[in-house]
């Protein structure tokens, strides 16, 4: 038996290093904001000055400071393999494809986008708001059998179906030796 079938390929070791971003919580006005996580203090305190800027604001508006702050959204994912090539495909229900971006930097495919908010309008009163907007990203390290030069993408019916064709990979470098 392999041991690579043992241990799979961590296709999430460069996202988990890259994960240093906090919640995008929008205002009124649309604007986003967005910190690092370097100190983990800091959004802490991030927090306990937006529930002091925001003391002397209505506390039953829609966005106030006992409402959660919007996440960042993580699209579910499938990764499958075959001798031939590896499939990711992406969930991004309500997203236009123009609005998708995927780059490759290094080892890492990089897949970014946004799924923009209709306009609503202030006479509706809403009883329920379950739908997210916002940004994603997810950072996928490629295996080494991957060809970067063959990657194709579609997208359809907001599913996002990228092909990574493989590459065979040089023979180990193990020379036997005979015994005279």
């Amino acid at each position: 038996m392999s041991i690579k079938k043992l241990v799979p390929w961590n296709w999430f070791k460069n996202e988990e290093e890259n994960d240093n971003t906090v919640s995008i919580r929008r205002s009124e006005q649309g604007s986003k904001q967005q910190i690092a996580v370097s100190d983990p203090f800091a959004v802490i305190q991030k927090e306990i000055n937006n529930i002091f800027n925001s003391f002397g604001s209505n506390i039953f508006s829609r966005e106030n400071i006992f409402s959660s702050p919007e996440r960042l959204l993580k699209p579910n994912l499938d990764i499958s393999e075959s001798k031939k090539d590896y499939s990711i495909s992406i969930e991004v229900p309500g997203v236009d494809e123009k609005d998708i971006s995927i780059e490759l930097s290094g080892d890492s495919l990089i897949i970014s986008g946004e799924k923009k908010q209709e306009t609503e309008t202030k006479e509706n009163n809403y009883h329920r708001v379950e739908r997210s907007y916002g940004s994603f990203r997810r950072i996928l390290s490629l295996p080494q059998d991957a060809d970067p030069e063959n990657i194709k993408a579609t997208f359809k019916n907001g599913i996002l179906n990228i092909k990574i064709d493989r590459k065979s990979l040089p023979s180990s470098n193990v020379k036997k030796i005979s015994i005279n």
